[in-house]
């Protein structure tokens, strides 16, 4: 009788079926010897980066596994939406998944950026870029499936979900990584990598393993998230909202509905979130506004921290880090996932030029490329979020007076708005590019 599969997704493993080879490993006086499943890349962490940079490295022909803690029906049902500038289109057009995701997904016309009362309004245009759209916002549940679709194609891609990483240890060219599975009774799994990539969120058990330090801080603020349907069309129209106490954001999406992104003293989102709901309506709608019409509440309001978080190294001998297991920065303008989604498709740029030039892909000094490219990049973009938040949380008279002419020249300077809006659509700098293998999906 066959054992049952532990691995469930792009391609079955049963543990009774030896995949790879036996390595006998020395460590000083021990040895230890590992059935271990045998891949060029293991990345841990399942979610949009991680996934991302899987489907990426499956297309350029690497065998990867992905490793994941959460169940597949969990991390697709959480309820959270992003804005998806138009560097990350890019990589999932690459990829061959925006043709998925463009019909579920809603397109900004315009966003509006204003200061409190003050009665100057930015308005960010597609002619501010030369385009139709200035992007785009999307569900979780939305990417992640035509991710995960487009995984289940690769035969090069296996998914181990759910389990845990347990033990990494480097030996010669080579990680074994010891696997804990979380949903069989044959609970143990190894697997053999050049290179482990880090995609497991702003607590990064591996970044801590690899004793790679970060610095950064705990903001005064959470933020609050809901979904919103407004009686009135919101006419794809996203509004960036500074307050005293933090922005507050209105993400349009598919069928009317409205994501907002409410940031808050954290004692202030806690509270929130203890209201009943008709009590939390009437708080939000002094916020919002009417220009909706009437708000209804969709589902149940969420609260999470808000940290800026920055790892001095992204890479050791055999490991990069990528997405939150890197950084991590403030919500405001929406730049989080689509720094991550940058860190993917980069890296694989990084590995297959390696590849060109006959030079091992997981060496430090291929690696170093990948932290050299994105380390500054995502630094300027954490530094510009922290000194948004704290500028326009500013009650100090010259402070507000600087913020106020910052606005004038935006929306009457037409070049350095565009310049603003370039950047933030991820169109400066330099953009990655990706080689696939295997037909696109």
């Amino acid at each position: 009788m066959q054992t049952a599969p532990i691995v469930t997704d792009s391609r079955l493993i049963y543990p009774d079926i030896d995949y790879g080879v036996t390595r006998d490993l020395t460590d000083g006086e021990n040895t230890h010897s590992y059935d271990a499943h045998e891949y060029d890349v293991v990345i841990v962490g399942g979610g949009i980066v991680g996934n991302v940079a899987a489907c990426a490295l499956g297309q350029a022909g690497f065998k990867v596994a992905i490793v994941e803690a959460e169940a597949q029906s969990m991390a697709s049902d959480r309820g959270q939406a992003y804005s998806v500038n138009l560097l990350s289109v890019k990589v999932f057009e690459e990829l061959g998944l925006w043709q998925r995701i463009r019909p579920q997904v809603e397109t900004y016309r315009s966003v509006q950026l204003s200061d409190g009362d003050y009665g100057k309004v930015v308005k960010f245009l597609p002619q501010d870029l030369g385009r139709e759209t200035i992007g785009y916002v999307a569900e979780h549940r939305v990417l992640l499936e035509a991710l995960e679709y487009g995984l289940n194609a690769l035969p090069n891609v296996d998914r181990i979900c759910p389990a845990t990483v347990t033990e990494t240890v480097k030996k010669g060219d080579r990680t074994i990584v010891k696997l804990a599975q979380t949903s069989s009774q044959n609970s143990a799994q190894t697997l053999s990598t050049k290179l482990v990539i880090a995609a497991d969120g702003s607590r990064s058990a591996l970044r801590q393993a690899a004793n790679i330090s970060t610095f950064g801080w705990q903001y005064w603020q959470s933020c609050i998230v809901a979904f919103i349907q407004p009686e009135h069309p919101h006419n794809q129209i996203a509004y960036e909202r500074f307050q005293p106490d933090g922005p507050f954001a209105i993400l349009p999406l598919p069928n009317g509905l409205c994501r907002i992104v409410w940031t808050a003293p954290r004692a202030v989102a806690d509270g929130m979130l203890m209201l009943k709901p008709d009590q939390f309506m009437t708080e939000l709608r002094s916020r919002y506004g009417d220009h909706m019409g009437k708000l209804t509440l969709v589902g149940k309001p969420s609260v999470f921290p808000v940290r800026l978080l920055h790892s001095t190294r992204y890479v050791k001998p055999g490991l990069a880090l990528i997405g939150d297991a890197a950084h991590c920065c403030h919500p405001v303008g929406g730049q989080g996932i689509n720094l991550g989604i940058r860190d993917a498709a980069a890296l694989v740029n990084v590995m297959q030029n390696a590849l060109t030039r006959d030079e091992d892909f997981a060496s430090l000094s291929v690696l170093k490329q990948y932290e050299r490219w994105r380390m500054w990049e995502n630094l300027f973009v954490l530094g510009l979020t922290d000194t948004l938040t704290r500028v326009f949380s500013n009650k100090i008279w010259p402070i507000v007076m600087i913020r106020r002419l910052s606005l004038w020249i935006l929306q009457d300077i037409s070049p350095i708005r565009s310049l603003v809006l370039r950047h933030m659509q991820g169109l400066t700098g330099k953009a990655p590019q990706i080689v696939v293998q295997y037909p696109k999906v």
